[in-house]
C-alpha cells in the first residue's frame, strides 16, 4: 500500500485518474469487508439457475477424431486421464501434482500446506510465502482436467472416467461453500470453472451417463460462480482490464443464459464489445503483451462465438475483425512447428486442452479462430483440427484451406517486429511509453532457426517465486542492461510505471532499428539479416558507466559456436576484444518448470559505446 501511495503522482499521469480512483475504491471495499463482513451482502446478487444446455457440439465427430489419433497420442491421453482419476493433475500442462483421492481442493502439493476453507475470500492474500503460489491451489478447481476424462471416455467407453467426473464435481461442491476459501477469491477462476464444468457435463450427458444429482451439482457450480462474477465484476472491469475481464464477461454470458435472463445477456455482450475495442489494438496487439494470455483470450472468444445460437447474440463485424487481427498477429509470430517466442508473462494457462498437440503448440487455437471468422482453416489438416470440432458447428470436411504468407512484419501498437529469411525468424520487442508487459524485455531479440529457439526469452516460472522475478527481469532477456538500472518500476507483482519506451523505429524486410529511452540513457539496437548472418549492433549514449550485454542460448554452445544440429552451427563473433562469460542459467517454457540453458554475458564500459555481435551461419 505504501508503494502504491508513493507512486500515485506517476500512476495518475501514466494510467489516468479514473483508474487510480477505481483501484482505491476496490482497496476500500476489501478493507470494509474485513472490518464489517455484513457488507458483503450489499454486493451480492440473487440468481436462479434454470438451464444447463448452453453448449452443444457434434460429439460423434469428436469421438471419431479421437479414435483416429496415433497410438502414442491415445496412450498419452489415457495416461493423463488415469492420473486424474487418482487425483493426480497434470498442472500447468507440465507437472503432475497429487491432490489426493478424493481431491483436496484446498491443498498445495508443492508446499504441502492446506488453506483455510472456512475463511472468507476477501481475507485471503494473493501472495503468501508459507502457503505458496495461489495458482497451485486454483489449478484443479479450473476443471481443465475434466477434458482428459471426457475425451478418454470417448476413446475407451470406460465408465471410470465418468465416475471420476461425477465424484470430483460433487466433492468440489461439498468442500467449497460460497463464498468461503480461496477458490472464490477470483471471478476469472469462477468463470473458467463454470464453463469447463458445463462443457464436460454436456459430453457425459450426450452419452446418457449423467444423473439428477450431477445436474443439481452443475447448477450449484453455476450459481456460485455467477454470483461471484456479479458481486465482484467491478474489479475486473475497472481495475484490471485484461483477460480477467474477458473471462468474467464469458462467465456473465453463461450465467445469464443459465438463469434465462436475456436482458443480462444483452448487457454482457455490450460490455464485451467495448472491451474488445479497448483490449485489441488496431494492429492486433493484445493489451497484456503475452502470447499465452493472448491465446487464453482467443479461446474465450471461440467459446463465445460457438454459443451464439443459444444466446441469440452475435459479435459485431468490427469485433470479429479485431479478434481476427489478434489471431493473425500470433500467426505471424509462430514457428512452423506451432511453438512461439516465450513472450510476456506465462502462467501455464491452457483453459481448453482439447487437442493432442501440447501446450506449446499454438496452432489449434489460431486455426479454430480463423475457421470461425473466415470460414476456412489457416493450416491444412492435422492434429490441431480437434479444437475446430469442439467450437465450430460447420462440418469439418466443408472447411477449406486459406493460405496466409508469413513474412517480415511490424506491429507498432504491440511493439513487436519480425524479420524472416528462409529458415531464419527473429522477433524484436520495442514498445511505446503507454505499453507495459510486466517484463523487462525491451529490445529483446528472439532468434529461431528451423523451428529451434536459439536465442530465447527465459519465461516466468512462477509469479510468487524469486526465481520467477529474476527471469522476468533483464537477466532473462537478450538485451543490454545499463548501470544496473531497471526498465520499469513495479507496484506489487504486476503493475508497473515509469517505464522505458521506444522511439525512432525503422523496419524493413531484413532490417530493424529502434531506440530505447530510460533514465536519461539511450540504447539504439540495429539488427540486419545479410548473407546468412544476423548482425546486431548496440549503441549507447555517453551517460553510462558500464553495461552488460546478454544472450540466452538454448542450444549446445562450445568455443564460440552455437550448435543447432550435427551439420550446422552459428558462430558467435564480436567486433571488439571483450571478456565473454558463459554461465549456466534456466529457461521456463512451462509454469513451475525449468530447463538448463547457457547465458553469454559481455561487460563493457563507457569507452565502448558501440558493440557489434554477429551470428554467422556455418555448414560443416
Amino acid at each position: 500500500m505504501f508503494n502504491y501511495i508513493r507512486a500515485l503522482p506517476i500512476l495518475i499521469r501514466e494510467t489516468g485518474l479514473p483508474w487510480v480512483i477505481y483501484r482505491s475504491l476496490y482497496f476500500a471495499k476489501i478493507f470494509l469487508l474485513n472490518k464489517v463482513p455484513f457488507f458483503e451482502y450489499v454486493f451480492e446478487k440473487t440468481v436462479k439457475v434454470k438451464l444447463t444446455d448452453i453448449y452443444e457440439a457434434d460429439f460423434e465427430k469428436i469421438e471419431m477424431f479421437i479414435q483416429s489419433l496415433p497410438e502414442d497420442k491415445k496412450n498419452e491421453l489415457i495416461e493423463i486421464a488415469d492420473n486424474v482419476v487418482e487425483g493426480k493433475i497434470k498442472a500447468f500442462s507440465s507437472i503432475y501434482l497429487d491432490y489426493g483421492n478424493p481431491i483436496d481442493w484446498h491443498y498445495n502439493p508443492m508446499t504441502q500446506v492446506r488453506a483455510d476453507k472456512n475463511k472468507k475470500w476477501y481475507s485471503i492474500p494473493d501472495f503468501d510465502k508459507s502457503r505458496g503460489d495461489i495458482k497451485v491451489f486454483w489449478e484443479p478447481s479450473r476443471f481443465c482436467h475434466f477434458y482428459y476424462l471426457s475425451r478418454s471416455y470417448m476413446l475407451t467407453k470406460d465408465i471410470k472416467y465418468y465416475d471420476a467426473f461425477s465424484i470430483q464435481l460433487k466433492g468440489w461442491i461439498e468442500n467449497n461453500k460460497y463464498s468461503y476459501g480461496l477458490n472464490y477469491k477470483c471471478g476469472q477462476e469462477a468463470s473458467i470453472r463454470m464453463i469447463n464444468a458445463l462443457i464436460n457435463f454436456s459430453v457425459f450427458k450426450h452419452y446418457c451417463l449423467t444423473t439428477v444429482e450431477d445436474e443439481e451439482n452443475i447448477k450449484l457450480i453455476i450459481e456460485g460462480s455467477y454470483k461471484k462474477v456479479l458481486s465482484n465484476f467491478f474489479y475486473a472491469h475497472r481495475c484490471i482490464r485484461n483477460n480477467h475481464t474477458i473471462s468474467e464477461l464469458a462467465g456473465m454470458i453463461v450465467g445469464a443464459y443459465c438463469c434465462n435472463d436475456q436482458k443480462a445477456i444483452n448487457k454482457a455482450y455490450k460490455i464485451l464489445e467495448q472491451e474488445i475495442r479497448k483490449q485489441i489494438l488496431p494492429d492486433g496487439a493484445y493489451i497484456q503483451n503475452s502470447f499465452t494470455y493472448q491465446r487464453l483470450a482467443l479461446q474465450l472468444f471461440e467459446f463465445i462465438i460457438s454459443i451464439s445460437e443459444k444466446t441469440k447474440k452475435l459479435l459485431s463485424d468490427n469485433a470479429k475483425e479485431a479478434i481476427l487481427s489478434c489471431n493473425l498477429l500470433m500467426y505471424q509470430m509462430i514457428a512452423d512447428n506451432g511453438d512461439m517466442p516465450n513472450y510476456g508473462s506465462n502462467d501455464g494457462a491452457h483453459i481448453f486442452p482439447i487437442n493432442s498437440c501440447g501446450y506449446r503448440d499454438f496452432r489449434p487455437t489460431i486455426n479454430c479462430v480463423f475457421s470461425l471468422i473466415k470460414g476456412k482453416r489457416i493450416y491444412e489438416n492435422g492434429l490441431y483440427d480437434e479444437e475446430i470440432l469442439w467450437f465450430n458447428k460447420k462440418p469439418i470436411e466443408s472447411i477449406g484451406f486459406n493460405f496466409v504468407e508469413k513474412k517480415s512484419m511490424a506491429f507498432p501498437y504491440a511493439g513487436l517486429y519480425s524479420l524472416r529469411d528462409k529458415d531464419l525468424f527473429l522477433m524484436i520487442v520495442l514498445r511505446n511509453k503507454e505499453n507495459s508487459s510486466g517484463q523487462s524485455d525491451q529490445l529483446h531479440v528472439d532468434l529461431w532457426y528451423k523451428n529451434k529457439n536459439i536465442l530465447c526469452d527465459s519465461g516466468s516460472y512462477s509469479y510468487a517465486d524469486a526465481k520467477g522475478i529474476e527471469l522476468a527481469g533483464m537477466m532473462g532477456h537478450n538485451t543490454l542492461e545499463i548501470d544496473n538500472l531497471k526498465q520499469e518500476k513495479k507496484i506489487g507483482n504486476f503493475k508497473s510505471y515509469d517505464r522505458a519506451y521506444g522511439e525512432d523505429i525503422e523496419h524493413q524486410d531484413k532490417y530493424f532499428k529502434g531506440t530505447l529511452v530510460y533514465n536519461g540513457n539511450m540504447h539504439t539496437r540495429k539488427i540486419e539479416i545479410k548473407d546468412e548472418q544476423v548482425i546486431i549492433e548496440d549503441c549507447l549514449s555517453e551517460a553510462f558507466e558500464n553495461a552488460v550485454l546478454r544472450f540466452n542460448i538454448d542450444a549446445d554452445y562450445v568455443d564460440g559456436k552455437i550448435q543447432v544440429s550435427k551439420a550446422e552451427c552459428f558462430e558467435l563473433l564480436f567486433d571488439k576484444n571483450a571478456e565473454i562469460n558463459c554461465s549456466n542459467k534456466n529457461v521456463s517454457r512451462y509454469y513451475f518448470t525449468t530447463e538448463p540453458i547457457k547465458q553469454i554475458s559481455i561487460v563493457f564500459d563507457h569507452s565502448h559505446n558501440k558493440f557489434k555481435t554477429i551470428l554467422c551461419h556455418k555448414n560443416k
